[in-house]
């Protein structure tokens, strides 16, 4: 049995706005994510940084910026190898080339786990 213990980390996109202001993960393992029950309609992408000031959109292997399928009210589980290594992480609601502003504040709760690491 495993015995872990759990994080959450809220990351707010501000009104009138598409990006988190990013969280620091540390450390933390990515379980998932919780969508907040106001949330309008769009997907989510994310970028991460090792600094928490110079930021990178997350790609998969294939090239394409990796995408997630959020809805209002959602729980969203992520694999452990999508974000290894991350140091700061933030959400973007849209894509980078189509970012969707969000029509009021939204915390989107990443939901970590810590091994003991």
């Amino acid at each position: 049995m495993s015995v872990f213990n759990s994080f959450a980390l809220a990351d707010t996109i501000g009104a009138g706005t598409a990006l988190g202001a990013g969280v620091l993960a540390n450390n933390l393992e990515i379980i998932g994510l919780y969508m907040p029950a106001g949330w309008d309609a769009a997907a989510i992408t994310l970028s991460m940084s090792q600094d928490g000031t110079t930021w990178s959109n997350v790609y998969d292997t294939s090239g394409n910026e990796l995408t997630i399928q959020a809805a209002a009210g959602r729980y969203i589980p992520i694999g452990p190898a999508i974000l290894p290594g991350a140091g700061f992480i933030r959400v973007r609601s849209g894509t980078s080339g189509t970012p969707v502003n969000q029509t009021a504040a939204r915390t989107v709760t990443w939901l970590t786990r810590n091994y003991g690491r």
